[in-house]
């Protein structure tokens, strides 16, 4: 079915003339001959869908033999918490048997795979390193290793797959928000992640993933690409989207992303910046059932009322981090208030000991472009679509 490292689907009959890209769930004629007679394991949440319906209730309509949905952080129809505990279940409208890959228990085990003959990936990413859709893959990969089952991925284009920025993940600081060597915005689809976990050998062990990877037409690493459902409940929109893989080195400090409002990841405060121009007070709400902060009017600044794309930069803004930083040590607030989250954000300690040190953000970039430039180059290996 794959080789060792991984095969992707022949895209020549694919008119040039396809825009914008469209993932390749939308196109069953390229991947149902892989399923046909075969019992079937997704992962899949609510991102997951062939133009309007849902990829479980397309595959059953079509006659494939789905066993088991397996759900990743924020569940399966994707409306629980960051962090919070996602448990197994049944789907009320197909009774399929969903089992949780967020929680005590991240990998599938041997059991859970023993009547799957192929497990279908089909999960829109963002393209930060910290977001965990792309660990659960290199789990689920791990495990249909172990147990020799093979893997199929349905590509979706990756939203902020036109650059590549920041630190590498460092050892040491393994954790569920960076398993693998890779910087916090790593220019890649979840297919071509996936070959690269496989071709690097990140599984461990020896392991090697039977892949295959059914790449999404008409995507280009310079395509603007419009998420048709939000990620996740505090991703509610495109600005949010690009804003992200700056703004979430925030989730270590004192200050508030805004969760526990409509602008999440769209705005950032704290009661203590009293200069800052813009207002907000979080409250629990969805995605949010207890946001930091909550309750508390907090000082800030508001980026909400830009168009998405003036966000659509191309590399990480240090300016936020940097610039509240300065405002709340002079006032005597702990800024760094879970050292430890934010080392394992950034996959280092040395971007949070160069805050602390005043140095610029020029210095601070200085520091990746080695691990870049070598990453760059890795990369370029794996890629299933131009520049």
């Amino acid at each position: 079915m794959a080789s060792q490292t991984g095969q992707s689907q022949d895209l020549s009959s694919v008119p040039d003339s396809i825009a914008p890209a469209f993932p390749a769930a939308f196109y069953p004629d390229r991947y149902l001959p892989e399923l046909e007679g075969k019992t079937l394991g997704l992962v899949v949440n609510q991102t997951s869908t062939v133009e309007n319906t849902h990829l479980v209730d397309t595959l059953l309509a079509l006659g494939q033999d789905v066993r088991r949905i397996f759900a990743p952080e924020h569940g399966f129809r994707g409306d629980a918490d960051a962090g919070a505990q996602i448990k197994d279940g049944v789907d009320v409208r197909t009774g399929l048997p969903i089992r949780s890959l967020y929680g005590s228990n991240k990998k599938p085990t041997e059991q859970d795979l023993a009547d799957i003959d192929l497990i279908v990936f089909d999960i829109q990413d963002v393209g930060a390193r910290f977001y965990t859709y792309i660990s659960t893959l290199h789990y689920v990969m791990e495990s249909a290793a172990r147990y020799g089952k093979p893997v199929l991925v349905l590509d979706r284009p990756n939203p902020n797959g036109h650059y590549v920025d920041g630190p590498i993940r460092q050892p040491g600081f393994e954790s569920f928000v960076g398993l693998d060597p890779i910087p916090v915005v790593h220019g890649l689809t979840v297919g071509e992640y996936a070959r690269m976990v496989n071709g690097e050998e990140w599984l461990g062990e020896g392991l090697q993933c039977e892949l295959t990877v059914i790449p999404a037409p008409g995507y280009t690493h310079s395509t603007v690409y419009q998420l048709p459902v939000p990620p996740s409940p505090n991703l509610p929109n495109q600005r949010s989207i690009y804003l992200y893989p700056s703004l979430c080195f925030f989730e270590g400090t004192a200050l508030s992303v805004g969760r526990g409002t409509d602008r999440q990841f769209q705005l950032y405060g704290h009661p203590a910046l009293a200069s800052a121009p813009d207002t907000f007070t979080p409250r629990p709400g969805p995605g949010a059932a207890d946001p930091k902060l909550n309750g508390q009017l907090c000082r800030g600044f508001d980026l909400s009322n830009a168009e998405a794309g003036t966000y659509r930069g191309s590399q990480l803004d240090l300016s936020p981090v940097l610039s509240t930083y300065r405002i709340l040590t002079d006032q005597g607030v702990t800024f760094f208030t879970r050292p430890d989250f934010f080392d394992l954000l950034a996959g280092t300690d040395s971007l949070r000991k160069m805050i602390e040190a005043g140095r610029s953000e020029a210095e601070i970039r200085e520091s990746w472009e080695a691990g870049l430039a070598a990453y760059r180059a890795m990369r370029s290996g794996y890629l299933l679509y131009p520049e």
